[in-house]
């Protein structure tokens, strides 16, 4: 029996620590601070991996998030379990489009009221945008709290962060106000960190 648990473990250490090795080191908790992280501001183009919940007062689901962000559009591919269902939205200026995969792609130039139509709950895409990398929406008036802000009757909060390279990035996020609540983790962030030196 000793013999058998001496073998597991020696089996079970290389890959404890090849987990370890590929994940984002965890930030410890440190109170939020705008001021801090406005040079993200200028952070033109980003990516990010994970999960995502949404729960409205009539329904709620989940799915896996792949996030895009490019100067000129928004790419959000949300899917269910192994990539199925996958819904890919595309937002540009004033723009917004929706393709479920069946070759009906539904579009509109009133990004949020579609949204809000098409999910059954609103969501606040254009200020997410900003919210998902750590920053109130510029231009917007907001109250800044221990572990993130108040903006637009909105509250955000700042669970948990992940050191990528230099920075310090969201990794679990709530946002709620009275109607909806979403919840984020990231697993993964890709940054143009040639854009914020």
């Amino acid at each position: 029996m000793v013999e058998f648990k001496s073998r597991l473990l020696v089996w079970l250490f290389p890959a404890v620590v090849l987990m370890a090795c590929s994940t984002a080191p965890i930030v410890p908790d440190i109170a939020y601070s705008t001021e801090a992280r406005a040079h993200l501001y200028r952070l033109s183009q980003w990516s990010f991996e994970g999960r995502l919940s949404l729960t409205g007062n009539k329904d709620s689901w989940s799915a896996a998030i792949a996030w895009v962000h490019e100067p000129a559009e928004e790419q959000i591919r949300l899917s269910g379990p192994l990539g199925q269902g996958a819904t890919v939205i595309r937002l540009t200026d004033g723009f917004v489009s929706i393709d479920r995969g069946n070759g009906d792609v539904l579009a509109s130039d009133k990004p949020e009221v579609f949204i809000n139509q098409q999910l059954g709950v609103f969501v606040p895409l254009h200020a997410l945008r900003y919210w998902v990398i750590g920053l109130p929406e510029p231009g917007e008036g907001y109250e800044e709290n221990y572990s993130g802000f108040k903006q637009a009757g909105w509250l955000v909060d700042y669970r948990q962060a992940q050191s990528i390279g230099a920075q310090s990035m969201p990794r679990k996020i709530t946002v709620m106000n009275e109607q909806a609540k979403l919840k984020l983790v990231i697993d993964e962030w890709v940054l143009d960190s040639a854009s914020i030196r």
